[in-house]
């Protein structure tokens, strides 16, 4: 019997590599070009995953494969603690100029989200001398050990890897369905039971969930989170992970909210898929730790430092944040049409092309994980990458490329009605 080559692939991936990187995909890629990608059977696939919030710019941006090629021209690695290098300066230039806030800022370039996210905690300890954390019921910030300490999500994040460091604490997310008085109530039941304000070295937030199901935070929870890490001492953080780098319309999410944080952790779409990461922030607080404090081996690499200021510029140069949002606001009308067809569609969310769609029980109101998967399963049919996401797992989010030419977002646009209705069927 003879096996196609995607078939031959994913039993060599079964007897080679490790059960617990969880895979999508039955098929492997070969090629892709903005938006566009094909296996190695020569399918072709509309991308809507984007290498998970990862290929704002798309596939292959002609611009960014040039700077990648002329800095491999030059040198792939010295380390930038070893030999430093001037281009790792000039984005750290640019982070602290494009970032929301104008008083003196720093930045440290690290290798992925997780790493960035662990920093900003190292970071707030030593500038505040103090160990708490407060997170978020359904945040996700990273697989590394503290990083999945901070996510609040068990399954399957957590599961089996315990115990977890400890001062580690998480309050409802303040989103449109959870009051904020509710919230505020959650965070004085922490200061009065676990750990006193004055121990509490930094709140992190994500300004939308990313994995718990593009979850947008209330404009007034932002502004009140300001005010308490003000009142109490406390660096407050904005991973900016998932919703940088255009995603939502702006720049970076926090422009929404007129808030400025002390910390903004910046990764995924950062780099156009090369692993970049950074944290960036207030410069009294970003110089906290001693020399040798921050780093890694590989943090900013050269390679990944090219290709950013190659995306910097092409987001400036063709509006990437506002074509995010023109396209946002373009697949919520697709999704809001559907509603009658489609009564599992129980909400329509996000902030500009950061678009989410949730499915519950007609009637019941409960959430449907197998609705969702059938809707992912029957647009994958139809050759349309959808990821699902949420506490749940009723949420489909659409991570588009903001680059993707309009005949190809029409007739994704196009496939997703006809597997809405099939799932639907």
């Amino acid at each position: 019997m003879n096996h196609s080559l995607n078939e031959q692939l994913m039993a060599r991936k079964a007897a080679a590599t490790a059960r617990g990187v969880g895979v999508m995909g039955t098929f492997f890629a070969d090629r892709a070009d903005n938006a566009e990608l094909w296996d190695v059977e020569g399918r072709r696939f509309i991308d809507f995953a984007g290498g998970i919030a990862v290929m704002n710019s798309g596939h292959g941006h002609p611009k960014v494969v040039a700077a990648i090629e002329a800095q491999l021209k030059k040198f792939t690695h010295t380390c930038y603690q070893v030999v430093p290098y001037e281009s790792y300066i000039a984005l750290a230039e640019k982070l602290n100029a494009l970032t929301p806030g104008s008083h003196a800022k720093k930045s440290a370039l690290f290798s992925t989200g997780a790493e960035a996210i662990e920093n900003a905690i190292k970071i707030a300890r030593s500038y505040t001398k103090r160990s708490g954390v407060i997170a978020f019921s359904g945040a996700f910030h990273g697989r590394s050990l503290f990083a999945v300490s901070l996510t609040g999500k068990v399954a399957p994040y957590k599961l089996g890897f315990g115990p977890f460091p400890p001062e580690i604490y998480h309050a409802p997310y303040p989103d449109a369905h959870t009051p904020l008085a509710e919230v505020k109530k959650a965070v004085q039941h922490i200061f009065k039971a676990d750990i006193e304000p004055s121990r509490v070295a930094a709140i992190v937030f994500e300004p939308v969930q990313g994995e718990g199901g593009f979850n947008v935070i209330q404009a007034e929870a932002v502004r009140w989170l300001r005010q308490l890490c003000d009142e109490h001492g406390i660096v407050l953080i904005a991973d900016e992970i998932q919703t940088g780098f255009g995603r939502t319309g702006t720049l970076f999410a926090m422009e929404h909210f007129g808030v400025v944080p002390d910390l903004m952790t910046i990764a995924k779409s950062l780099a156009g898929g090369v692993p970049l990461s950074a944290v960036t922030g207030k410069a009294e607080i970003m110089d906290a730790p001693a020399p040798g404090g921050l780093g890694g081996t590989y943090a900013g690499n050269p390679l990944a430092i090219a290709a950013a200021h190659a995306i910097i510029d092409v987001m400036r140069d063709e509006k990437l944040p506002a074509r995010g949002q023109k396209l946002g606001d373009q697949l919520k009308g697709v999704l809001d049409g559907m509603r009658k067809e489609v009564p599992q569609i129980a909400d329509v969310r996000g902030l500009g092309a950061m678009v989410a769609a949730q499915f519950n029980k007609p009637g019941s109101g409960e959430p449907d994980a197998d609705f969702t998967k059938k809707v992912q399963a029957e647009a994958l049919k139809r050759k349309l990458i959808l990821l699902t996401c949420g506490v749940d797992a009723n949420v489909v989010r659409f991570l588009f490329p903001l680059t993707i030419q309009q005949p190809v977002f029409d007739e994704a646009m196009s496939i997703l009605r006809d597997a809405l209705k099939a799932a639907a069927a």
